[in-house]
């Protein structure tokens, strides 16, 4: 008697886990944005911590959202979300003579048309490299405007130099 007792529990127990796997599969920290989080060294690390205490509540007009996992090398803003990723490595393109460079407000960039629409802008001249991914959805208004408004906490926070 114990056995099959136990073995409706165990049968009635199956769904109830399957509809927790499904509703904890659709929670709400599915929404929100994810990025890699670099890994550079020491001195480049403590730059972007410092970085991340100075970075502005908002970005284009849109409020800060952190990505997942949280770490101060990352930051968002937006949904779908604007992120800056602190550390990267130097990207290859910064090489190619024919790559789109420019300067907005004393940080210069090295600009990236994506497949998809966004961009990525990767700062140069800097002891960091700072990488800032603006989503198609928001490069349609200007995806420089981003750029405005992080040139002051990069200048403040990265000095100005060539990345170890």
């Amino acid at each position: 008697m114990n056995s099959s007792r136990h073995r409706h529990t165990t049968l009635l127990g199956l769904p109830v886990l399957a509809l927790l796997i499904t509703v904890t599969g659709c929670s709400s920290a599915d929404d929100g944005a994810s990025a890699v989080v670099p890994g550079p060294g020491a001195k480049v690390s403590a730059l972007c911590r410092d970085l991340d205490k100075v970075l502005p509540k908002k970005v284009d007009g849109l409020d800060r959202n952190d990505p997942e996992p949280r770490s101060a090398l990352t930051a968002g803003w937006g949904s779908p979300a604007i992120i800056l990723r602190c550390g990267v490595e130097r990207p290859s393109k910064m090489s190619d003579m024919e790559a789109l460079s420019g300067e907005v407000n004393g940080v210069g960039w090295l600009m990236e048309k994506r497949d998809d629409g966004a961009y990525r802008f990767t700062s140069s001249l800097r002891r960091a490299y700072v990488e800032v991914s603006v989503p198609k959805k928001w490069a349609q208004r200007d995806g420089s405007a981003a750029l405005v408004d992080l040139a002051a906490p990069i200048k403040k926070a990265i000095p100005a130099g060539i990345a170890d």
